[in-house]
């Protein structure tokens, strides 16, 4: 009787396996069809946005270059109307170019040559003699003041040389400034389809290449624009037909699977080989069946075990539950049924084991009475389950089943709150945090191999701990650091620093901050002096440490410096950041906070705090009695860059 039993069970069993593991493969393979079409639809769609974002870019950097230009020509003609001098003289001109920052500066008479320039070879050439210089005698032609035009990036006349010129009338003649457009030639070159391509991640075995609609031309390809996209391979019209995803077979025998999409005058094709995705196929559905003829083998083994044994002796199960109970798994239920005397047995085992554990909601009971917020637990070293009063799980942030997870077995239990106990917050003896805004003080002892602890939510007292740490070390108004805590906190970088590294340390003054205050009152000095504190917060934590030192004197440290070309480096940056926020002093009037300052530097046990700020204090001083809206090195000469206004 078993083995005919045993011998339709496999036979049923069998089928139903081969059976699921067919319908699963169909399935698994329409699902892998799905999610690669899904990711080609994605990343095509990231190729079109990539494409859209950079020519967007690309015109937005053009209309702001165009105006910069313009302001730039008309600068050039507002300094060479009232100084004609500059003109005649072509180093003159050059540093005109210079200080405007633009790569050539030409006059051009009511005749249309150009009679001054900041290149030499370049006077006396005829605008009219090219097409390029000839659109600008229109301006003569019209003979408005104040008319310009902007020329598009184009060879010019004299060298062939790519530039951008920018053209304005006044006074019978043109005033003309010129750019090499380095900005605008990277910009397109990013927008080419090989450059994206290079940029973006594709998986193995993935290509993705743009074809022209009309003529089926190679325009682009993620390996390169050599790489062989043939017609052999991709045939060109049946592209069009891939929107939804297709298996194509080349005429290399390989197929590919293979979707397209239509932008604007181009298909976008994504490809994929279909070897790699039957590859995937059997990765996902050969454990499968692994594991369904494992669940037939265990299940014909239960089964042959059930009728191997016809009845489980009672006696047998209500020992094995008792000594379940006593291992401490006091969730285990005494369930015999056969006779009415194991039903009362197993009645009155249950009701112990309730009052048992009714005992622990006692105690949490009486723990929530008192308002304490605090819990309770016990355990002993193994798998048995861990003793635990309410709360538990509220206080340490966890959910109710992460912990009936936790509290089910004592080894898992004992890890999980050894690790909280690892990293004990800084300066605190026994207090954890739990999640960003909790605290929580643990106490454990160990009695052989029983643990007892205590769990209590001290989140107050550290919250008002840290706000007056906060208080004593950071200014109330600007939330810099306090002077003194500043000194402690260089001192400590100065004796980490390693041996090649540098470190400077900064005074600042307010340039005027009393005329401010006497004019506008102290709330606009206190927000002057935030404004001036926000842009310090700004610099990179990496690189500063920033301080109030009292009333409008600040004071920095520069860090993790490799030589002073890096200190001037991020000094000259912290000027232009400040040369770019401006405040408020009233509804009409508004300032860019200038600020004089002096640094001194040394390298690791070159000399201690005191004497950097000495030296740097030294340094403000020499400044502000200089000049004022800079800043300069200990015994050495000023900058010579233009100040920040």
């Amino acid at each position: 009787m078993q083995k005919t039993f045993i011998k339709y069970t496999f036979a049923i069993m069998t089928s139903a396996v081969l059976l699921i593991f067919f319908i699963n493969l169909f399935y698994m393979h329409h699902t892998l069809k799905t999610q690669q079409l899904d990711t080609f639809y994605v990343k095509i769609e990231q190729v079109i946005h990539t494409l859209e974002n950079n020519q967007s870019e690309l015109l937005l950097m053009k209309e702001n270059l165009d105006q910069d230009y313009l302001t730039r020509a008309k600068a050039a003609a507002y300094v060479l109307d009232r100084q004609q001098e500059v003109a005649m003289n072509v180093s003159e001109m050059q540093y005109l170019a210079e200080l405007l920052d633009v790569d050539e500066v030409h006059v051009i008479d009511e005749n249309g040559i150009i009679v001054y320039s900041s290149v030499s070879q370049y006077i006396g050439i005829d605008m009219a003699g090219h097409p390029q210089t000839e659109a600008f005698l229109v301006l003569l032609e019209k003979g408005e003041e104040n008319s310009y035009l902007i020329q598009e990036v184009q060879p010019n006349a004299a060298e062939n040389k790519i530039m951008q010129y920018v053209g304005v009338s006044g006074d019978n003649r043109i005033v003309q400034v010129g750019f090499e457009p380095k900005r605008q030639l990277e910009a397109q070159s990013r927008n080419t389809y090989n450059y994206i391509f290079s940029k973006f991640p594709t998986d193995v075995g993935e290509e993705f290449f743009v074809m022209d609609c009309e003529t089926g031309a190679l325009l682009g390809h993620s390996g390169s624009i050599e790489q062989d996209a043939s017609e052999k391979q991709y045939p060109f019209e049946k592209l069009f037909e891939c929107s939804k995803g297709v298996y194509i077979k080349g005429e290399d025998n390989v197929y590919r699977y293979i979707v397209s999409r239509q932008y604007e005058d181009v298909l976008i094709c994504a490809t994929l080989p279909g070897e790699i995705l039957f590859h995937r196929l059997l990765e996902n559905v050969f454990p499968i069946l692994f594991y369904l003829i494992f669940i037939e083998t265990i299940v014909i083994l239960l089964l042959y075990y059930l009728v191997k044994k016809k009845v489980v002796d009672g006696i047998h199960s209500i020992i094995e539950s008792l000594s379940a109970i006593a291992d401490g798994n006091l969730d285990t239920k005494v369930m015999v049924d056969g006779n009415k005397e194991f039903q009362e047995l197993s009645r009155g085992i249950n009701a112990m084991v309730r009052s048992i554990i009714n005992l622990s909601a006692r105690i949490s009971s009486i723990i929530e009475i008192s308002g304490a917020p605090l819990a309770a637990f016990e355990y002993e070293s193994g798998t048995k389950p861990v003793f635990v009063t309410s709360g538990l799980g509220e206080l340490l942030a966890i959910s109710e089943q992460q912990a009936t997870a936790l509290y089910k077995y004592a080894s898992r239990f004992d890890r999980y709150i050894h690790s909280l106990m690892k990293k004990p917050i800084k300066g605190e003896k026994d207090i954890y945090q739990i999640g960003t805004s909790r605290y929580v003080r643990i106490l454990m002892t160990r009695d052989d191999q029983r643990y007892l602890g205590v769990v209590t939510d001290v989140t107050k007292d550290i919250i008002e701990k840290q706000r007056m740490q906060y208080e004593n070390t950071h200014d109330s108004l600007t939330g810099l650091y306090k002077y003194r805590y500043f000194k402690q906190v260089a001192k400590e970088v100065l004796q980490s620093m390693k041996f090649e590294e540098i470190c400077a340390v900064i005074m600042l003054d307010l340039d005027d901050f009393k005329s401010v205050n006497d004019t506008f009152g102290h709330d606009v000095g206190d927000q002057y002096l935030q404004s001036f504190a926000s842009v310090l917060k700004d610099m990179p934590a990496e690189h500063f440490i920033t301080a109030r030192r009292s009333g409008d004197e600040f004071c920095m440290m520069l860090f993790n410096c490799e030589d002073k070309v890096d200190i001037t480096a991020y000094l000259d940056n912290f000027y232009i950041a400040l040369g770019e926020n401006q405040i408020a002093l009233s509804d009409t009037q508004y300032r860019t906070i200038s600020v004089s300052a002096g640094y001194a530097w040394t390298r690791k046990d070159g000399m201690d705090i005191e004497e950097l700020l000495w030296r740097a204090d030294s340094a403000l001083y020499e400044m502000k009695r200089e000049t004022k809206g800079y800043y300069i090195g200990y015994r050495e000469k000023k900058e010579t860059k233009e100040k920040t206004t």
